[in-house]
């Protein structure tokens, strides 16, 4: 990201979290790069990307504006939870073979209904409270609200039924934060799937809360089911092949 000298000194603090959420700040005056803002050796430790532990920058809240102004100059992917920027690194082939095979199976079954799957990177934003706006890209979702899209055809709705894929690197955000996130902004079904372990939980979610849940495993030979969409059934062999 760019930005005038100016600009950089009244607002260093806040050029500071985009630092430590991983973007390098290239500092210009009169049009000429003059100074660069990156990360100090070894402070990738404290960077929260998929798989490292959360990390809230200086102590303070990254606000919605700020976030839209970061994910707007940088070529990164970013997510933002409760104030909190994550970087999200690229997956792995395991990772991208379970949301492959899972989309596909998706949207065959999907196909002639009034509900679409669609795959990250995709921007999801939930109002969690009036100051806290949160946007994540999750692997894939389900949308039956697909109308539901702003003057700049951004999606504005609640998916019905969500997935993450996890990476060994974000499995605490996939299986604590954002299944608190989902339930708490009317997400109805939400899926974990662990292409380590090859196995899935589904949670079935209403009035944030979780009323059921079931984990499947392909060691078990099992079908995952989903509760929301009746006849939505997929043999975990064929999504761990």
């Amino acid at each position: 990201m760019k930005v005038p000298s100016t600009q950089a000194q009244n607002n260093f603090g806040k050029y500071l979290k985009y630092v430590e959420a991983g973007e390098e700040i290239i500092v210009t005056r009169k049009g000429k790069d003059i100074a660069k803002i990156s990360p100090c050796d070894g402070a990738e430790a404290g960077r929260v990307m998929e798989g490292l532990a959360e990390y809230k920058t200086s102590g303070a809240r990254v606000t919605y504006e700020e976030y839209v102004e970061l994910v707007e100059h940088s070529e990164q992917r970013f997510e933002l939870i409760d104030g909190v920027v994550y970087n999200l690194a690229s997956p792995s082939y395991k990772h991208q073979m379970a949301v492959h095979e899972l989309h596909g199976a998706f949207y065959n079954w999907f196909k002639g209904t009034s509900c679409t799957p669609l795959t990250s990177p995709f921007d999801i934003t939930f109002d969690k409270d009036p100051n806290n706006i949160c946007v994540v890209q999750p692997d894939i979702i389900v949308i039956c609200d697909k109308d539901n899209r702003d003057d700049k055809d951004r999606y504005k709705g609640v998916p019905k039924l969500v997935v993450e894929v996890l990476s060994p690197s974000s499995r605490s955000k996939d299986a604590v934060t954002k299944l608190n996130l989902y339930k708490r902004c009317g997400v109805k079904e939400y899926w974990v799937v662990d292409p380590i372990n090859e196995q899935i939980i589904v949670y079935q979610l209403e009035e944030d809360d979780i009323v059921n849940y079931i984990a499947y495993l392909k060691s078990a030979n099992q079908d995952v089911r989903s509760f929301c969409f009746d006849g939505l059934s997929l043999p975990l062999r064929e999504i761990f092949s």
